[in-house]
């Protein structure tokens, strides 16, 4: 069975996964409909690919095109509250790309709900983290500490500056590796919406928002993004980290998280399922 794709987002992610959809690197699934607020930008993204997706003028008309099954959210945090339960409702599968979202624990119970109603699935991507397929084992028993560590070039916290500077950081200012926040997953999500979406995916594949533990560090010594993650319970200990290339659209954004979209699409339309 193909799977009718619909992407919200025309930014960094959501071209690259369009791309791939229309190279048919996904085998069974294909791109339906492309929505973006800024329709320029969406146009644009169309008019690149070969198999010239519909371009929704409108969110509206984005939902009720015909053939969506998968509705691929890469836009924002906003966009997941401002769209997320309509499409569920609509009867159609939804992909979170922005998962900081998901700490509002209404809106994620909300969604959950709605998902259990119209007997639809929400897919979180694992995104520009490692290791969430032991996680997910390794909390069926005891788990003590599950931290991430967070470590970025200062281009890669652009969009956090304000954010920075409520902390009492002038991003331009800092020259040498400097921690910028330490503490619950939930606080990391609010102050770096665009940063450390993978907070998210660790808290809800373990401890939750309050327990999972975030570290961000500003190093202007590096030219990658830098993920490491601890876990620790009754299973024994591991340490993931990966040194993930920044997106050529966008720093802020790890190449790898776009790829994640890509596998977790191959997921959902294969045979086979390989993996935790």
């Amino acid at each position: 069975m193909v799977v009718g794709v619909g992407i919200i987002g025309c930014g960094a992610i959501g071209e690259t996964l369009a791309k791939a959809l229309d190279e048919g690197l996904v085998r069974n699934a294909i791109l339906r409909a492309i929505f973006d607020k800024n329709i320029e930008k969406a146009k644009a993204l169309g008019e690149s690919l070969g198999k010239s997706p519909f371009i929704a003028p409108s969110f509206e008309e984005f939902l009720k095109f015909k053939g969506l099954r998968l509705v691929v959210e890469a836009a924002s945090q906003q966009a997941v509250r401002d769209y997320g339960i309509r499409i569920l409702d609509a009867g159609k599968d939804l992909m979170i790309m922005s998962v900081g979202a998901l700490v509002d624990q209404g809106l994620f119970q909300a969604l959950k709900a709605t998902a259990e109603k119209k007997r639809c699935r929400i897919y979180i991507p694992s995104g520009a983290v490692g290791g969430l397929d032991a996680l997910k084992a390794a909390v069926l028993r005891r788990l003590d500490e599950v931290v991430l560590t967070v470590r970025k070039p200062p281009a890669a916290l652009m969009d956090a500056r304000g954010s920075l500077k409520s902390l009492g950081f002038d991003l331009e200012a800092i020259k040498t590796p400097t921690i910028v926040f330490e503490g619950p997953a939930s606080e990391a999500c609010r102050l770096f919406p665009s940063n450390v979406n993978v907070a998210a995916a660790l808290s809800l594949a373990s401890l939750g928002t309050e327990r999972t533990r975030v570290r961000v560090i500003v190093d202007p010594s590096l030219n990658t993004n830098v993920h490491e993650v601890f876990v620790k319970g009754e299973f024994g200990e591991f340490l993931f980290e990966a040194h993930n290339i920044p997106s050529p659209r966008k720093a802020s954004t790890s190449y790898l998280a776009a790829l994640s979209a890509i596998a977790t699409l191959k997921k959902v339309t294969e045979t086979i399922i390989l993996g935790t």
